[in-house]
């Protein structure tokens, strides 16, 4: 801990940008300047640092953003900062500025480069779960993903309409390289008939018997909702001749086999915009508050996060030690009501 009052912090975002993140901005600069410290933001998360490119902020500047997707901040990647050269150049920065504390919202990868600066830097460094895709350990939920299920979800709404009319097979892919909380989520959210996640073993064969076996019962149409993860990782064709790496590969090698008219919908970036839904505003509001309280008893290298209803402080080190688990019971659910 900080031996310390801290005066001045400082705040980026880094990584896929996930709404929700300015409602945490706003937080973090309105608990600090209720408490008499001074704020900067940093632009483009860690280049930011790097090259000094930063703003003050004050109430105003924080002003009407809490529905607001994106980031006023801006993110970017940071190569230099990948560097010991550039992290010793960041933390020179920080030290020129006067900053005594640094919030990191962002994912896994951010909050891997918060606690390499922490080597070259003696400030303190909190993180803030700023992802859409829910898979930082230590947190139940992280800002951005409840407003990534609601739009996937009322996407594949629509695409359900056009399944029913055409009869057809869709495979909706939604973001997800190596977790499948979006997927499973927007699966039981939109009643979708299969779920593929990469937690779980995917068999071509099995899902198209599967796929065969629901049109036998007078099933005319099929939602299969995908988890990027699963096919870009490669699956082998049934007759093994391809590999299949990506949803629409997936899509033809499933009509070649069942006959049946089937369509890939993958839904992209549009899962990280837009407006934040209530709860990503509410998470974001009570951590970014919840983090600056956690600086000011000189709280360092940790995250923010909510775990059984309650706000915890975690050590960053631990949010990608281990893989976060699906719920094996949603997964129940979903299969129980597909």
């Amino acid at each position: 801990m900080a031996d310390r009052r801290p005066r001045k912090v400082g705040i980026l975002t880094s990584g896929g940008d996930a709404p929700g993140m300015n409602a945490a901005i706003r937080a973090i600069t309105r608990t600090a300047l209720k408490e008499g410290l001074s704020v900067i933001g940093f632009y483009r998360g860690y280049e930011g640092v790097v090259n000094k490119h930063y703003t003050e902020l004050e109430r105003k500047s924080v002003a009407n953003i809490v529905q607001r997707g994106g980031t006023i901040l801006r993110s970017a990647r940071c190569a230099e900062f990948m560097t010991p050269a550039g992290r010793d150049k960041a933390a020179d920065n920080l030290r020129e500025l006067g900053v005594d504390v640094l919030f990191v919202i962002g994912g896994d990868g951010s909050l891997k480069g918060a606690l390499a600066l922490r080597e070259h830097w003696d400030g303190q460094v909190i993180g803030l779960p700023g992802t859409i895709d829910n898979d930082l350990d230590g947190t139940d939920y992280t800002i951005g993903y409840f407003t990534a299920l609601d739009t996937a979800v009322h996407a594949i709404d629509k695409v359900r309409d056009t399944a029913d009319a055409f009869e057809r097979i869709f495979l909706v892919e939604v973001m997800g390289r190596m977790a499948g909380f979006i997927a499973l989520g927007v699966g039981i959210g939109c009643g979708a008939e299969e779920v593929l996640v990469p937690e779980r073993d995917f068999e071509l064969r099995s899902l198209i018997n599967r796929i065969q076996d629901s049109r036998a019962t007078g099933k005319l149409s099929c939602i299969i909702v995908v988890a990027e993860g699963v096919v870009h990782r490669g699956v082998k064709s049934l007759d093994e001749r391809i590999t299949i790496h990506d949803s629409s590969m997936l899509a033809k090698e499933i009509q070649r086999e069942t006959g049946l008219d089937s369509r890939a919908v993958i839904l992209g970036h549009i899962q990280r915009g837009g407006n934040p839904a209530a709860l990503d505003r509410m998470l974001a509001s009570m951590l970014g508050t919840y983090a600056v309280e956690a600086a000011l008893k000189g709280e360092t290298d940790v995250m923010a996060g909510i775990h059984a209803q309650k706000r915890c402080l975690v050590p960053l080190a631990e949010t990608w030690a281990e893989r976060k688990s699906l719920d094996d019971f949603m997964l129940h659910v979903q299969h129980t009501l597909a």
